[in-house]
């Protein structure tokens, strides 16, 4: 079968990785794809936010399954389009991936289903903000209601800056583009855990849980990145914390999206903090997460290609998810400057041109390209976030050791990455 996967980042190479291992496989195309990814799939330079240039590619290859990756081609209504052609995607509808797209409806929606989150409160004036700050201690959570690629979070220690960051964020100073509306929230404290549950619009099955390092410094200090490195482990959930977040949460969220004529079909992507007063969820995500999916593939057993099938199938029922015990991470391997400004086509040495390791053994380290190109046969960096260097072992500890001794090996010019992955489970 033809697979068409849409996307050009670590998370999207993981994926095709994976499908590369299922046998009804016989051809992928990625779009735009990467430098990696270019030893896996035939890459067609699409633009990932141009819905008619996606969805004429789609025509021409007339794939057997599409799998949409990023947030942004959801938001446009990509799948919308492609299921109006009748062709099979896996992926939420353009209104479902609203619990994404609109941190605004995700509130909202959460109140309405009783679905445990902080307190909040919808802004669409500096005005509102004014008037709202008064009900919110300090420290208090300013967040871009659209899409911001993970970086329309802004933590203000008082109420001043919380009012000049909900204003950068009005003028499109912060994130480049004008918001029209901005939440406030409550700051939560705890540990945070992204947790993962393939939905078929009827029922959430568990997929694993992990813990992404969004500050781009050692010990979570600086801003935030789009994700520096992330862990999945079986002690990150007990098995019955993990139960109560599916049924509380995950399944609520399908039942209610259902409810309101938008069901949810795709992977829910559950933002928690584990407060004192119980899970609370900071935001969904209506896709795989970056850069946990580089970390989850490696200690997936059930073949991927059964998850976007049961999803599309409806079949979720008869799915059982399994995964490898023990411990998988992943290190990002960053441009110098990021996540402000950084320079590509820097040259990339330590690799092969086009190492991806299709068929790497699970216990090596696998490489994943996030931001790569090739240039007159070499691979350069074309992104803020370069590579994906990712292991799975019996535990935590070996896993990135095995990861940290291969990035000595590698080097481009402003390389940066953190040393402490995986800090909070191995102190």
């Amino acid at each position: 079968m033809k697979v068409l996967v849409i996307g050009g980042g670590g998370r999207e190479h993981a994926i095709i990785w994976s499908l590369k291992q299922s046998p009804e496989v016989t051809e992928i195309v990625a779009a735009p794809g990467n430098g990696g990814i270019a030893a896996l799939a035939r890459c067609s330079p699409v633009d990932t936010n141009n819905l008619h240039q996606m969805v004429n590619l789609a025509a021409i290859e007339r794939p057997d399954l599409t799998v949409v990756g990023p947030e942004v081609p959801l938001a446009l209504g990509l799948v919308d389009e492609l299921q109006k052609r009748k062709l099979r995607v896996f992926g939420p509808t353009r209104d479902a991936a609203q619990l994404e797209s609109s941190k605004a409806f995700a509130k909202a929606f959460m109140q309405r289903h009783q679905i445990p989150t902080a307190e909040h409160a919808l802004c669409t004036t500096l005005d509102d903000v004014r008037t709202q700050l008064a009900r919110f201690t300090v420290p208090v959570v300013v967040k871009a209601s659209g899409l911001a690629a993970g970086k329309g979070v802004v933590i203000c220690n008082t109420h001043l800056e919380a009012e000049r960051t909900a204003a950068e964020m009005f003028s499109g100073v912060l994130l480049g583009t004008a918001e029209t509306e901005v939440v406030l929230e409550e700051f939560l404290t705890g540990e945070e855990v992204s947790f993962f549950a393939l939905c078929d619009g009827r029922r959430a099955i568990p997929i694993a849980a992990a813990q992404d390092h969004k500050r781009v410094g050692e010990g979570d200090a600086g801003p935030n990145t789009g994700g520096m490195g992330a862990y999945s482990t079986d002690g990150l959930l007990t098995p019955a914390m993990r139960q109560w977040i599916t049924h509380n949460i995950a399944q609520k969220t399908v039942e209610g999206m259902a409810s309101e004529r938008t069901p949810f079909k795709g992977i829910l992507f559950i933002g928690l903090m584990m407060t004192p007063r119980g899970p609370m969820v900071l935001e969904f995500n209506t896709r795989w997460g970056d850069p946990e999916t580089e970390a989850i593939v490696l200690r997936l057993e059930t073949p991927i290609l059964d998850l976007f099938n049961a999803t599309i199938d409806q079949t979720a029922d008869s799915l059982v998810v399994r995964l490898k015990p023990g411990a998988s991470a992943t290190v990002i391997a960053a441009s110098g400057g990021y996540p402000g400004k950084y320079a590509s086509g820097k040259l990339i040495t330590g690799l092969e041109p086009n190492e991806a390791q299709n068929e790497a053994d699970k216990e090596d380290v696998v490489i994943f390209h996030a931001g790569t190109a090739l240039k007159d046969g070499n691979l350069v960096t074309a992104g803020g976030r370069v590579l994906a260097v990712s292991a799975a072992a019996d535990d935590l500890r070996t896993a990135l050791d095995r990861i940290y001794t291969r990035m000595a090996t590698i080097s481009f010019e402003g390389m940066h990455y953190r040393r402490d992955i995986g800090w909070r489970a191995l102190k």
